[in-house]
């Protein structure tokens, strides 16, 4: 047996263990394709500094750059950092101007470690601030110092801080890559949740007048019902309405932050609304009949909040302020009194709340008897569908590798036959389409239910009543690329899209990416991805290497299938287009072949058309 003494026990310092336990402070390591990977989290802790300036009434503008090679800029213009202080606010562990400050005691990076995790988590990290017509600079490495200006140097710039970090490549994976679209949402949040604060991220301007409102006339897919009701307290602003669409959706933020998650702020939300608008209208309807489509965006702010991870996604704080009412109690009266008052006064916007309900009233027990034959499927599926080879850790359980589960969704027996055969089986699951799946444009849910292959795909995933019970944290579809594969995809993202587009939204949806050609030679292979990956392989192993062109998942043997399902899998996440709603999208991609189709189609299927030929 090993020895235990006292040369076991060791202390590490601030960098080495943030290095060596970075899932603490910025949650999981990614490659930048989902959004809530430690990248992102990282440009956040930075970008969280510059709005608390803003807050405390300094700067009316950021800005944010992000170059090809992945370094970031963050410049604001708020009072810049006292210049004594730099390195002790970069590199020292729990050192911060928010503990004592009254000012500060709503703000959300109350821990004195943002950038300093940003600091040891980075391959480069530089400082620098102005202020009172001096400034100083600092470059990192890894949390140590590079170099650093011993006095501050006269400059007549404007007053602030500026922070520079390139992210270190041995901890991040080595094709980590910032996507636009992540950092975009990101920029456009902080302009809703500080109204009159510009943000320019790579030359392009993100500002709200509106706030909150804003946010949800721009996220809605569809048309509302009666214009959003506004609701605004102290320490509490609160915006929804009402669609068509079935779902519930909302935006919730403690403190500026973004909680993805929600919250005892949310619960506290759905809850009261419930309550009040039972009182108002003196009808024990069903919960989920008055949130039927409901879209809404609450935005709290608390004392001292307790988030339940350091990403802070999820409020776990029960009171308003150490020593203040609970948040369930704050939100109900809130709601029971503003709510109330404005049902009262707007007749139009209670009636047209009210027809809701009761049309989702209608639609529910309509659909209670296909829903049954939906379960009955799914409970048959479960002991009877060979289509679904299911995993062991699911995302929906405190199994330590729930953030690793996947399910695939295949087309054919040979394709999802490859990928059973060298799966992970405790993470990876895999779904079978037996061909090309029911186009569900305009179709009801009703239709889909009816859909046995679609009823057994949402009952493996589980979504059914949304995202709490998703079984799986990557649902990754992986078809051929080719024309059918491709429509494949195109009908599952439909279907997607028109019935649970949160996947989307949350970043659980992703293509999995397969090479297009082997290289190899006796001794070593390689796997191409694109032409260009194929002529560096070529440059390698030399001309007379041979080289495959694969045309399809079946063609890939599970030994190979291994190493693209393995750690350097490669997904290309599904994103939103920004600007446009669902309606408009699934209109212009499966609607009537219209001619602005048509021309988009030809100009994008070019390329590929190219490469195939090869």
């Amino acid at each position: 047996m090993a020895s235990y003494t006292e040369d076991d026990i060791k202390s590490l310092d601030w960098r080495e263990h943030i290095r060596l336990r970075p899932g603490m402070y910025i949650g999981k390591l990614g490659d930048g394709s989902s959004q809530d990977d430690g990248i992102y989290i990282l440009l956040k802790e930075v970008i969280d500094n510059a709005i608390d300036e803003y807050v405390m009434g300094h700067g009316k503008e950021i800005h944010i750059a992000i170059d090809e090679g992945g370094r970031v800029e963050v410049r604001d213009y708020g009072r810049g950092i006292p210049l004594g202080k730099l390195y002790d606010c970069a590199a020292q562990i729990n050192t911060g101007a928010k503990y004592d400050s009254e000012a500060f005691k709503k703000s959300v990076g109350l821990n004195g470690v943002g950038i300093k995790a940003v600091n040891a988590l980075s391959g480069f990290f530089e400082i620098q601030a102005w202020r009172d017509g001096k400034t100083k600079a600092i470059e990192f490495s890894k949390g140590e110092v590079i170099e650093e200006m011993k006095r501050p140097k006269a400059d007549k710039g404007d007053g602030g801080t500026r922070l520079s970090f390139e992210v270190d490549t041995s901890i991040f994976p080595k094709r980590v890559k910032w996507r636009d679209a992540y950092v975009e949402r990101m920029c456009r949040y902080y302009s809703f949740l500080n109204p009159g604060l510009c943000l320019v991220f790579n030359g392009k301007k993100y500002k709200s007048k509106h706030g909150l409102l804003d946010l949800l006339k721009e996220e809605m897919d569809e048309t509302p019902l009666y214009e959003p009701i506004v609701l605004k307290g102290h320490d509490i602003d609160v915006v929804f309405t009402h669609t068509l669409g079935g779902g519930e959706e909302y935006y919730s933020f403690v403190n500026g932050q973004h909680t993805t998650q929600g919250g005892t702020h949310l619960a506290a939300f759905r809850e009261a609304l419930v309550k009040t608008v039972r009182e108002f209208y003196k009808k024990q309807w069903d919960p989920a009949d008055i949130r039927s489509g409901i879209e809404a965006a609450i935005s709290v702010r608390v004392e001292e909040p307790v988030f339940e991870s350091q990403t802070k996604t999820k409020l776990g704080s029960t009171h308003m302020a150490p020593e203040g009412e609970t948040v369930r109690t704050f939100i109900g009266n809130f709601l029971k009194e503003e709510l109330d008052n404005y049902l009262h006064k707007n007749t139009a916007v209670a009636e047209e709340l009210q027809k809701r309900i009761l049309q989702a009233e209608r639609e529910r027990k309509e659909l209670k008897g296909v829903k049954k034959l939906a379960r009955d499927r799914a409970k048959q599926a479960k002991l009877h569908n060979k289509k679904l080879r299911d995993c062991k850790a699911h995302f929906d359980t405190k199994h330590k590798r729930r953030e690793e589960t996947t399910i695939f969704i295949t087309e054919g027996d040979s394709a999802s036959g490859s990928i059973t055969k060298c799966r992970d089986v405790e993470t990876q699951a895999v779904f079978s389409l037996r061909g090309k799946p029911l186009n569900t444009f305009g179709l009801s849910r009703k239709i889909v239910y009816e859909n046995e292959e679609f009823a057994l795909l949402q009952a493996a995933l589980n979504i059914e009543d949304g995202l709490d019970g998703l079984r799986y944290n990557k649902v990754v579809i992986a078809t051929d690329a080719d024309v059918d594969g491709m429509h494949i995809r195109l009908l599952l993202l439909t279907f997607i899209l028109q019935f649970f587009p949160e996947l989307i939204r949350e970043g659980h949806l992703s293509i999995l990416e397969t090479p297009l050609f082997r290289v190899r030679n006796k001794k070593k292979t390689h796997y191409c991805y694109d032409e260009s990956e194929k002529d560096v392989a070529l440059t390698e192993l030399g001309k007379t290497a041979e080289v495959t062109r694969f045309k399809g998942l079946g063609e890939i043997s599970p030994d190979e299938f291994g190493f693209m399902i393995g750690p350097d899998m490669r997904l290309d996440p599904v994103l939103m287009e920004e600007g446009k709603s669902l309606k408009e999208m699934l209109t212009f991609y499966m609607g009537k072949n219209t001619p602005d189709r048509q021309g988009f189609i030809i100009e994008n299927l070019r390329a590929d058309v190219d490469t195939a030929e090869v």
